[in-house]
Order: C-alpha cells, then structure tokens, then sequence
C-alpha cells in the first residue's frame, strides 16, 4: 500500500534529502515536484496526491492562500505538513489547516511519530496484488506506466539515487528510485546479495564463495555478494541444491 505525495519547495537538494528520507518508511511515492505555489497548485489538482510537503522558508503567506484557494477546486484537501528551518511560521501553519510542521535538520523519531499518526488518519490504499502472485511490476514516473515481466529480468543495479532493470535480452530499463525500494516487492525468487545487487535466482549457474561471485546462465556474467548478503546466498545455495543431483562427496 502506498501513499502519493508531492513536494513545494524550490530547493532541490531539499527535495532529493526529503525523498530520500521518506524512501525509509517505503509507503510514499513521490508524484510531483514544484517550486511555488502556483505550480504546487497546478500539481495537487493534476496528480491528486495524499500528502503534500511544502517549504515554507519562503513565501509562505503565498502557500497559506494556495491552501485556502484549493477550497474552490476540491472537496478533500490533501494533507498539508510545513517544513522549516525555523519555528517561526508554525503557529500559522496549524492555524491554516497544517497536520504537522518538521523542523530541519530531520529528526527520525519525530518524524516516525508523525507519519505514524498520518497512516492511522488517511484511508488506506486499496491493495495492488501481491508481486508474488503476479509476473509482472509496473514502474510508474508521474504518468508514464512501464511493465516489466519479471520472468525477464536478469537483475537489478543500483545506479546512485536510480535503479537500473537488467533484462536477459541484454536491455536496461531505468527507474528512478533506489534499489532498497524494489527489495521486497518483487518475487521471492529475487534476493539482495550486495549493496549494489538484487539478482534473479532463476539464473544462477554458479556460486563461488571464495571469490564472493554469482555467475549467471546467461553471456556468462558475474556479479560480486558482499559478507553482510552471505545469509542470503546461503539461502540460495540450498534452495538450488535441491534441485541438483550430486555427482560427488
């Protein structure tokens, strides 16, 4: 289950730290980024998010009437939380309808209670089916819907803050989010084995311990597993020795 957010704030390293903040709860997708109100405006009528996060270092009485002039266009507002190096505009903000108000720099515990708070207060998502039970994963950016059939992909790189798919035809397709975010949404035939990896087990023809290698059935690749994925090779290992008939001691 997932709730879409978007982000008013024309800082974009501010952008990225808060993204990648909320990929830690792994229940929020980004759907949208402005950079004032007019565009925020623009983008929660467009996408309809559940949440909207708005830096209000800035113009914030611009972003107080934004949220008042929303009353014409939609009967259920989304969630407003205001961010904030200072205090100085919290008062305003809950007076303005703000369910919270997060100070910078973050802090975890904090934050978790509030976003603790906001899943108790939102509807839930109705539940797509589970990966497991279906073949394919759909990469969504903004409005853009790409399908993958998982029996196809080879692995999953990390690429800094994108992840790339690794078809076994030879092709990539790139998603922008972290590899940590497809980790436990897809079949289970897909294990982490390093920082940088999530292979398809399916095509797995050798395991060198010594080495720290995977290598695959296909173009013979090798990909390397790191110590703290060892539990997850193990796991491999046996599962896969099940299926094969010894040949020696």
């Amino acid at each position: 289950m997932e709730f879409n957010y978007s982000i008013i704030d024309s800082d974009a390293t501010s952008n990225l730290q808060l993204q990648h903040f909320l990929e830690e709860y792994g229940d929020f997708s980004c759907v949208s980024l402005a950079k004032n109100s007019t565009d925020g405006l623009n983008s929660i009528l467009k996408y309809s998010p559940d949440v909207v996060f708005v830096n209000l270092n800035e113009n914030s009485r611009e972003y107080f009437h934004m949220v008042m002039e929303l009353h014409q266009y939609i009967k259920k507002l989304p969630v407003f939380i205001g961010i904030s190096k200072t205090k100085e505009h919290a008062y305003d903000a809950i007076k303005n309808g703000f369910f919270d108000y997060w100070l910078k720099p973050y802090n975890e515990f904090d934050i978790r209670k509030s976003l603790l708070r906001l899943k108790k207060q939102l509807p839930e998502p109705v539940a797509a089916p589970a990966l497991s039970q279906a073949p394919t994963i759909c990469l969504k950016s903004y409005r853009d819907f790409q399908y993958l059939n998982t029996d196809d992909i080879l692995y999953l790189q990390a690429d800094n803050n994108t992840t790339e798919f690794v078809m076994k035809d030879g092709s990539v397709v790139n998603a922008f989010k972290t590899l940590k975010t497809f980790e436990n949404q897809l079949p289970s035939n897909f294990i982490r084995i390093h920082q940088s990896y999530i292979i398809n087990t399916v095509f797995i023809s050798g395991i060198s311990y010594g080495k720290s290698l995977c290598t695959l059935k296909l173009r013979n690749l090798q990909l390397p597993f790191s110590k703290s994925y060892k539990s997850n090779i193990d796991e491999v290992k046996e599962r896969l020795s099940k299926t094969v008939i010894p040949t020696s001691n």
